[in-house]
């Protein structure tokens, strides 16, 4: 699996809709503040196909364990930010894996073995 970084995303841009680069970055800039904005203000984004993000408060937890010392430790309560994929991505996702070919019982050429019945 490869890391897709804003660079690449913006270069798809550029390639897909015949930007210069520069402005295709400037492009998915802009995109990303703005869902980043609407995040931290609490908003929540839905992309059709994609998923949607929104914050969730969580509880404080005053009896936490540190897993290292096993201390207890007190955790406020926070916001996050959830994502849930929407149908078409968690259909795709969600096809089963291709596995591998079985190996055939016959054995390699070369290998001295008979493959005579």
């Amino acid at each position: 699996m490869a890391t897709v970084t804003k660079a690449a995303l913006a270069k798809y841009l550029a390639d897909q809709m015949g930007f210069p680069k520069a402005r295709a970055l400037e492009a998915v800039d802009l995109l990303f503040q703005a869902m980043a904005d609407s995040i931290v203000q609490g908003n929540r984004i839905e992309i059709r196909g994609l998923g949607s993000w929104e914050v969730k408060e969580t509880k404080e937890k005053a009896h936490a364990r540190n897993p290292s010392t096993g201390e207890r430790v007190f955790v406020p309560a926070r916001r996050k930010v959830m994502f849930k994929p929407g149908k078409i991505l968690k259909d795709v996702l969600s096809q089963p894996l291709v596995a591998p070919e079985a190996p055939s019982q016959t054995a390699p050429e070369g290998s001295g073995e008979a493959n005579a019945p």
